[in-house]
């Protein structure tokens, strides 16, 4: 058994599921465990998941990372997590949520609201005013796709009017953790951002603004109280640390959603340094020093963890969740076709399969729209397909096609996110589950045409960033002295010989959304 003065339980629960690292002092992971969680689509434009189910996922997650850990559970100081945001929990005055998450790719809200914010005169689809209002002092605008809480909210009361009346507070999914850890309801600076009620102007002092709360068509006292990411909101309940084997003095740190804290796990901490998260979406993120919105490619820079800092955030819808797509709905579905109940490792053949084809997929192009797309347009009626596909092709120009399809989905937000910041991307460094590929890493950095840094443990970004968090909440170190820490696995130049093959599928790509974006709406 070894020990450390302190070690930081720190929790990422994404939309695939709950991973859970055991953090030591020097940022290595001493136990690691994952638990999927299952999401439910209804009607083509809702997606909800279980709380129970993310409940169960994180204590049987936490529980194996703490048994192979071989520490002593007494060495745990913190809990901390990062979770997926823009979701929406209901929950009683106990805390038990009224019914399933609404989460971050639904978009039933999208007429409640456009009904309930619709104005005689309109600018990109929002009042004119009102747009003002929310740009000057949130710094955004709500989604008019229906992907974040202020549409959840209004679905909810329009929608499920006795699940409204009962509702206590609506809460984001990290507020929903937290709630379950500690007892507290609060939001943090970024997690109640989505909202679109709040004042930001002044980044470390985040506050409700009553005009913003009294337009949203929420009741005032719905929303829940405003912590920073850093701020220890106590001690773990006891019957937690009871079932965690863990001490009652183990202190919760408020944590962060998933881009913020994937910002501080990829060490990334100086100003307009970038990174690439490809999870299940993926996201463009970069500190900078001001508030600033671009509405018409959905770009802000938002409050976030870092103090004094604002976060520039460029999400697209799908990534990662393309090859699982691949892998549970094609190559590997269970049905009368396929024998086996697992496959496993399967993402590892798909990066040799994928690697074994050269760059362009034999002219095969992908367009990696599950459902829809944020930036650099915002379009819900977006869908997937393969283009070009001929007798030549097989399953392997196509696995390499899906790959390559997320990557020039990225490079569409090139242009924008340079222009936002008024600066060329000089390099990214690339965390998340998809930048456990080294395939896929040399395939980025051929497509974006910059160089990729790959984080050491790519997969643990999100709860490396809620660690740093967390120490830093508890006063152990501080932002820079961490960010020093941050441990690189590879860089990846772009290969020069593959730059015209790129150019001109990415030609193609873009081409393709102008010519079949009509049609897409026209199918919705």
């Amino acid at each position: 058994m070894t020990s450390s003065s302190s070690h930081i339980l720190a929790v990422d629960l994404g939309t695939s599921g709950c991973k859970v690292a055991l953090v030591a002092e020097d940022g290595s992971v001493a136990g690691w465990a994952f638990r999927p969680v299952p999401m439910r689509i209804i009607d083509g434009h809702g997606a909800e998941q279980s709380p129970e189910g993310w409940w169960r996922a994180f204590l049987e997650a936490s529980g194996e990372a703490l048994g192979n850990s071989g520490i002593d559970r007494r060495s745990v100081a913190a809990l901390c997590c990062s979770t997926q945001g823009e979701g929406t929990i209901a929950v009683d005055r106990e805390g038990r949520a009224l019914m399933d998450a609404v989460i971050w790719m639904d978009m039933r809200g999208a007429d409640d609201l456009r009904r309930h914010f619709s104005g005689r005169f309109k600018i990109a689809g929002y009042d004119p005013l009102r747009l003002m209002r929310w740009l000057r002092l949130a710094g955004g605008a709500p989604a008019l796709s229906g992907k974040d809480p202020a549409a959840h909210m209004l679905l909810i009361r329009n929608q499920f009017p006795r699940i409204y009346e009962r509702t206590y507070k609506f809460l984001n999914v990290l507020d929903y953790f937290n709630l379950r850890l500690t007892g507290r309801f609060v939001a943090t600076h970024d997690s109640i951002l989505t909202s679109w009620v709040t004042d930001n102007r002044k980044v470390d002092s985040i506050r409700y603004d009553a005009k913003l709360v009294a337009g949203s068509g929420i009741d005032a006292g719905k929303f829940p109280d405003i912590v920073p990411c850093t701020e220890v909101l106590g001690s773990l309940l006891p019957a937690i640390a009871e079932a965690l084997g863990l001490s009652r003095e183990t202190k919760v740190v408020a944590g962060a959603i998933d881009n913020t804290a994937a910002a501080i796990g990829a060490g990334t901490l100086q100003d307009f340094d970038a990174h690439l998260y490809i999870g299940s979406s993926s996201w463009f993120g970069a500190h900078l020093p001001k508030k600033k919105t671009d509405i018409a490619t959905q770009i802000a820079s938002i409050p976030c963890a870092l103090p004094g800092k604002y976060l520039m955030v460029a999400m697209q819808t799908s990534a990662g969740n393309n090859l699982s797509f691949l892998k549970e709905k094609v190559l590997y579905h269970r049905d009368e076709l396929l024998g086996e109940a697992q496959v496993p490792d399967i993402y590892k053949v798909l990066d040799r399969i994928a690697g074994s084809v050269p760059a362009g997929a034999d002219g095969l192009i992908y367009t990696p729209w599950l459902f829809g797309e944020r930036c650099p347009v915002e379009d819900r009626s977006l869908r997937a397909g393969l283009f070009n596909l001929s007798i030549d092709h097989s399953r392997e120009t196509i696995i390499r096609a899906f790959f390559e399809g997320v990557a020039l989905n990225t490079r569409w937000m090139v242009k924008p996110v340079e222009k936002f910041t008024g600066r060329p991307l000089r390099r990214l460094t690339m965390l998340g589950g998809g930048a456990a590929s080294d395939v896929w890493c040399q395939i980025f950095a051929d497509a974006l045409h910059v160089p990729i840094r790959q984080l050491d443990e790519p997969m643990q970004g999100n709860a490396l960033g809620a660690a740093t968090i967390a120490r830093v909440g508890l006063g152990l170190t501080d932002f820079a002295a961490a960010a020093e820490r941050t441990r690189i696995r590879a860089t990846y130049d772009p290969n020069p010989s593959t730059r015209a093959v790129y150019d001109r599928r990415f030609d193609t790509f873009t081409e393709l959304h102008r010519r079949l974006a009509p049609l897409y709406r026209s199918l919705a």
